[in-house]
């Protein structure tokens, strides 16, 4: 046990001792300026700054000095704007903010009419699936095979690139031939665009079987600006007299809250 000389002189060092700056009082200040900066769109002086945020000015002029050199601010023309890091972080959060915003929604989707739910999306010429949405007695599809690699194959992959224009969609082929998945796929890329090309406008893609034996599909496109997108669902191939009524159920659904999700699908 310690001894009371040894418990009482540090408090007593302490008490005759200045108080150290804190590292979450700087960070709280710092904190301060970046608001007071968001203020004002066209940036502001540090004199500025320093009074909106409550600091003296020698505080906020090395404060906003290191946020600058972080890279968070830049000096343009006498006044603080934000910089690149600043930047990343505002897309990263509105990134999160749609992936919070979708998952919601899929989560819904996926409650109200019982099946796996699946958002995708095609960006910089690859499929990309954003977010399942499934539960322990209706599993999503297992990806056994590349999504990306096999568009060809799956009714996500089918929707996409019947959004794209005929060159997008001949050049995705080019890098990602066709070639059959499961003996239900299709065989070549002439069968393939004939195909895409018979399909009715913004009605569900359908397959059976052709990425996943013993699973059947189904995609509805979603027009949000320039972006191909769309929401699919997946049964059991026991279950597929299920599977246009729930598309169908699915499409109602995307109709009523595509505002919204077309904002999510744009952030």
């Amino acid at each position: 046990m310690a001894s009371a000389e040894s418990v009482t002189a540090p408090t007593h060092a302490a008490s005759t001792a200045s108080p150290a700056p804190t590292l979450i009082g700087s960070v709280q200040r710092a904190m301060r300026l970046l608001e007071a900066v968001a203020a004002h769109a066209g940036g502001a002086p540090a004199k500025q700054l320093a009074r909106e945020a409550g600091l003296p000015l020698p505080t906020a002029y090395h404060l906003l000095r290191t946020l600058a050199h972080e890279g968070y601010l830049r000096r343009e023309k006498g006044v603080f704007v934000f910089g690149d890091a600043a930047e990343r972080l505002a897309s990263n959060g509105a990134k999160e903010k749609r992936r919070a915003m979708i998952g919601e929604v899929m989560e819904h989707w996926r409650d109200v009419i019982g099946v796996p739910v699946y958002f995708a999306v095609y960006r910089d010429g690859e499929v990309e699936i954003e977010a399942v949405a499934d539960s322990p007695g209706n599993r999503a599809v297992e990806e056994w095979a590349a999504f990306r690699q096999t568009a060809h194959a799956h009714a996500i992959g089918q929707c996409l690139l019947s959004q794209l224009d005929e060159e997008a969609r001949r050049d995705h082929l080019a890098r990602h031939p066709v070639q059959p998945v499961t003996p239900y796929s299709v065989r070549d890329e002439r069968t393939l665009l004939r195909r895409l090309a018979a399909l009715p406008r913004m009605q569900p893609v359908v397959e059976r079987q052709e990425y996943a034996l013993g699973q059947v599909c189904a995609a509805i496109p979603i027009t949000a600006g320039s972006t191909a997108a769309t929401i699919a669902i997946s049964l059991p191939a026991h279950q597929a007299g299920r599977l246009l009524p729930a598309a169908r159920q699915l499409q109602a659904e995307v109709g009523r809250k595509l505002g919204s999700l077309a904002f999510s699908i744009s952030l």
